[in-house]
């Protein structure tokens, strides 16, 4: 075999290397592609789903508005979450868990009206979970505080809670024992005055709080599906 023919065969042979390769390097970038697709279809299909989830808690929280508003129960109902605060002075003494009659008169007209909407049929097959919430103002230890506020939250749960007490009916008590749950922030979250100091009176509070279904682990897909799309 000659020279030439020698150079031939392996320019040959590295053209048919070189072939493989860009063929390769194109099986790559079409597969990248269609996963990409793959992704929007799916990062579409959940930012349909989180705007319906979004559409219900909107729908959800103006329903609570409506309902509450227009009370004289000195009810807040935030427009952008659907907690609903009010003065644990309504609850409790200064410093104690006891529900006062008071708070039980509150809760005997509240509770019934806050669960017909967020537990009928309408929104319940969204609500994963209920929160009550119990917070202090600042003055003395985080400990005791955060003692404080969780015997508060859960003083109201088992009023609620018990059927002797007529509160709700025995079905509503078993439905929102699967998703109920208590918590006490101590003053971690406190409420300010215009001024930036804290607001004592108003920190002192309790507030009712709930988390749709797969909120927030579809937020999380998304932000997971969205850095993937990116990079």
């Amino acid at each position: 075999m000659s020279q030439q023919q020698k150079t031939l065969e392996e320019q040959e042979e590295e053209l048919i290397r070189q072939q493989s390769a860009i063929k390769m390097q194109s099986d790559e970038i079409a597969k990248q592609q269609k996963m990409m697709e793959e992704l929007r279809k799916t990062l579409a299909d959940q930012q349909i789903k989180l705007d319906n989830i979004i559409g219900v808690r909107g729908e959800l929280i103006q329903e609570l508005k409506n309902e509450f508003d227009k009370s004289n129960m000195n009810i807040k109902v935030d427009e952008q979450t659907g907690a609903i605060t009010f003065d644990s002075s309504i609850l409790y003494e200064y410093s104690k868990d006891e529900l006062r009659d008071s708070g039980k008169e509150f809760l005997g007209e509240f509770i019934p009206r806050y669960l017909r909407i967020l537990m009928g049929p309408k929104y319940r097959q969204y609500v994963a979970e209920v929160i009550i919430e119990g917070h202090t103002d600042d003055a003395g230890t985080y400990i005791y505080n955060l003692d404080l506020s969780q015997r508060r939250a859960l003083s109201v749960a088992e009023y609620i809670l018990d059927e002797k007490n007529g509160v709700i009916n025995k079905s509503a008590i078993e439905a929102l024992e699967d998703i109920l749950t208590v918590t006490g922030k101590s003053f971690s979250d406190p409420i300010y005055k215009s001024n930036g100091e804290i607001d004592q009176e108003a920190s002192r509070r309790v507030e009712f709080l709930f988390r749709l279904k797969d909120e927030e682990m579809i937020q999380e897909m998304m932000d997971i599906l969205s850095e993937e799309i990116g990079e």
